[in-house]
């Protein structure tokens, strides 16, 4: 078992061009013994935004602070602290930071065997 808190698990800087204002904290993964799914926290600043990009997994996200925008082939759809969004296998996507304060959310992706 773990238990730890987000604040003590190191942030790194997404450093992409394609990708603005965005870092990410490993909260889970293989290397804590995880042996499915990989946890991860995305903090989003203020006019920042994710890559357009697909995975050939599913994977969920989980909006725990602010506003934005989940983009895709379909169209933008309005998301904010609380929501939910599946991301199906090869669905393109996007999520920007349309808030006034920082965009966090968790997301979860299947471990990469």
């Amino acid at each position: 078992m773990k238990i730890d808190h987000y604040k003590n698990i190191e942030l790194e800087k997404i450093t992409d061009p394609k990708t603005k204002g965005v870092t990410k904290r490993v909260l889970i993964s293989p290397k804590d013994g995880a042996p499915n799914f990989t946890m991860r926290m995305f903090h989003v600043e203020t006019g920042g935004y994710t890559f357009h990009h697909s995975h050939d997994f599913e994977h969920e996200v989980f909006i725990t602070e602010g506003k934005g925008l989940v983009i895709s082939e379909n169209g933008s759809t309005p998301v904010e602290k609380g929501f939910s969004v599946l991301i199906e296998p090869g669905e393109i996507h996007q999520i920007k930071n349309t808030g006034e304060t920082e965009l966090t959310f968790l997301c979860l992706i299947p471990n990469q065997k």
